[in-house]
């Protein structure tokens, strides 16, 4: 049984990479054949696709570039890109599961060697992919892409359906209105500055092929727009680079990286818009309610995932693009951790708070009546 585990947990997870590599392989030849080259050398195009794979992981790069003579760190990745090798690896494991039997102990040794040989082979790609001018950080490889595998198996349902576990799925469904609300604003921006996401897009030039790439990519960055939106909308703010910040009470910004979805940006100070943190009380009160009748733990847990999972997308949306310049992208992880943390405090405090002080005044005034009486 273990050599046939094995087995087909490398085959798996070999298909599984490829799976998501192949159809990035094939786009980065196209767009290297569509720009022309001096040689008939694919070596280029060939480590992009590998680089893009990478970065798919949310793995970040050490860029040493050669126009400025400058090294920087690529570590603002688009979250939407996650999507990939999270869906390649469950259907990997899914197929793995078909071949071996399906009992709790093959259940965790597929799972278990399906996430390591991914790793694995993850990392020595990552090794062939270094160069001196882009060099993934290689000790962070087996640390993103093994979690991930383990998360994207945990998913499927092997031998009987599981009993939903309240606080984390309370916990998501309260990430997923939150994120949702924030989106339908970024949507609203987009449609009122389109103007200017046009323009930037015509400052490009992108050509039909780089068009298709540029929409696809400011696809993929639309989570870690939505998380800024939030930021936004409940206080902290967001940087688009050094310096430089974003939010309700403070506009410090001189220019913007030249990327479609930064046309929504706000072009001043909107103090009202801190109204819109309510909604965050508001979830703290709904998680209050959902979890009446049930024991403070419950709601402690809640509580502790929807702060713990805002903290990770934050902690993902983060990060570096090339130079010191564009060193702080996308929203400070502890103001935004600390304000969800804050707001969400408030709402399941108001709704012990208020019921105990209008139950006191009752008891109150049902004392005086029986006195009276």
């Amino acid at each position: 049984m273990f050599q046939r585990v094995l087995w087909v947990s490398l085959t798996q997870a070999v298909r599984s990479i490829a799976l998501v590599l192949l159809p990035i392989a094939f786009i980065s030849l196209m767009a290297w054949a569509t720009a022309g080259s001096s040689n008939g050398d694919t070596t280029n195009p060939m480590r992009a696709a590998l680089w893009m794979w990478i970065g798919a992981h949310h793995i970040p790069f050490h860029v040493a570039l050669q126009s400025s003579a400058q090294v920087g760190l690529l570590s603002y990745l688009p979250l939407g890109a996650l999507v990939f090798p999270f869906l390649a690896a469950r259907s990997g494991f899914i197929r793995a599961m078909d071949q071996v039997e399906r009992n709790s102990q093959g259940v965790r040794l597929t799972r278990t060697f399906f996430s390591l040989l991914y790793g694995g082979i993850a990392t020595l790609l990552a090794w062939a992919a270094t160069t001196n001018s882009v060099k993934p950080i290689l000790y962070l490889v087996p640390v993103a892409t093994i979690p991930i595998v383990w998360l994207a198996t945990s998913t499927v349902r092997i031998i009987s359906p599981r009993k939903e576990i309240f606080p984390i799925n309370l916990a998501l469904r309260t990430i997923a209105i939150l994120t949702g609300l924030a989106s339908i604003v970024l949507a609203a921006s987009l449609f009122q500055n389109r103007g200017t996401v046009k323009n930037i897009v015509l400052v490009l030039e992108p050509g039909w092929l780089g068009g298709a790439l540029l929409f696809l990519l400011s696809v993929l960055y639309i989570p870690n727009a939505i998380l800024a939106t939030l930021s936004y909308l409940i206080g902290p703010g967001f940087a688009v680079g050094t310096g430089t910040i974003i939010s309700a009470l403070s506009h410090q910004i001189s220019e913007i990286p030249a990327l479609p979805l930064l046309g929504a940006l706000p072009t001043g100070r909107h103090p009202y818009i801190l109204f819109s943190s309510a909604a965050i009380a508001l979830a703290g009160i709904l998680l209050f309610v959902k979890n009446s009748g049930r024991k403070f733990r419950s709601l402690l847990m809640t509580y502790l995932l929807t702060v713990l999972g805002f903290a990770a997308l934050a902690f993902l949306s983060y990060g570096q693009l090339f130079t010191q310049s564009l060193g702080t992208v996308g929203v400070t992880t502890w103001k935004f951790t600390a304000a969800i943390a804050g707001e969400l405090a408030i709402g399941v405090l108001l709704a012990w708070f208020v019921p105990f002080i209008f139950s006191r005044f009752r008891e109150r005034d049902e004392r005086d009546v029986r006195e009276v009486g």
